[in-house]
């Protein structure tokens, strides 16, 4: 037996884990539920309300029930007791102070069961009163929490925002320290080239160059019977420096 009620005890308590979890999910469906069991609890106190209205209503037509024969009664006796019939005075007397005994019951019980309706009213008023001021401070109080809760992920979104940022930029730098460390590698391989080249050899090769063309214009000379003199340094290229008149003439 001990067993099934710990396990409807476990099952009562996470029912209301669950229902707890959909309170604070919809704290406006709670509030509106709130407001539908005040209305019925208004609408029960006026009930109440109504039927105390109406044991006053009665309390109040006993009592003018009971001066009107109270004073019937009175003017009975005294009548009786003016013409000498002592015995029927007597009767009406007797009631008399019967009626008057009820009427003043009914007075007092008039009076307290007014005291009891205008209070019951005030604290009506006085409770629905408080309750609305609470269900107002409650629904600004929402208001300002689902305001501050879209503020909150605002900046959470911001904040993730500016971490992306930061990640790309790092990102970003890295990128640029390798392309400037490869670009500075490319441009250290281009000067060992540069430095690596031999300048004498080419110096050489120009030279045997320009003796084989002197050479090839010796034996053109030769071939043509015309006279070469020696080459003039510094000669501008094209020119006919160090070349006779007539084999100037003849050549052209």
């Amino acid at each position: 037996m001990s067993l099934f009620l710990r396990i409807g005890n476990l099952f009562k308590g996470f029912a209301s884990l669950f229902v707890s979890g959909l309170e604070v999910r919809n704290p406006e469906a709670l509030l509106e539920v709130e407001k539908e069991n005040l209305r019925k609890q208004i609408g029960q106190f006026n009930q109440g309300l109504a039927n105390h209205a109406g044991l006053c209503e009665r309390l109040m037509s006993q009592v003018k029930k009971l001066e009107s024969e109270e004073r019937d009664l009175r003017a009975k006796a005294a009548a009786n007791l003016r013409v000498g019939n002592r015995s029927a005075a007597s009767q009406y007397a007797l009631r008399l102070q019967t009626v008057s005994r009820e009427l003043e019951e009914n007075r007092t019980q008039l009076a307290d069961s007014e005291k009891t309706y205008k209070d019951l009213v005030k604290a009506r008023d006085v409770s629905m009163a408080a309750a609305k001021a609470k269900i107002e401070s409650l629904k600004s109080s929402i208001d300002d929490m689902k305001m501050k809760k879209a503020m909150a992920e605002m900046n959470e979104m911001a904040a993730g925002m500016i971490t992306t940022v930061g990640g790309s930029g790092d990102t970003l730098d890295r990128l640029h320290e390798m392309v400037e460390g490869e670009r500075n590698k490319a441009a250290g391989r281009a000067r060992l080239a540069k430095d690596s080249l031999n300048v004498q050899e080419f110096e050489l090769k120009e030279a045997e160059q320009q003796a084989l063309a002197d050479q090839a214009l010796a034996d053109f000379a030769a071939k043509e019977g015309l006279v070469i003199d020696a080459p003039v340094p510094n000669a501008p290229l094209g020119g006919t420096a160090g070349v006779p008149a007539a084999a100037q003439k003849t050549m052209g």
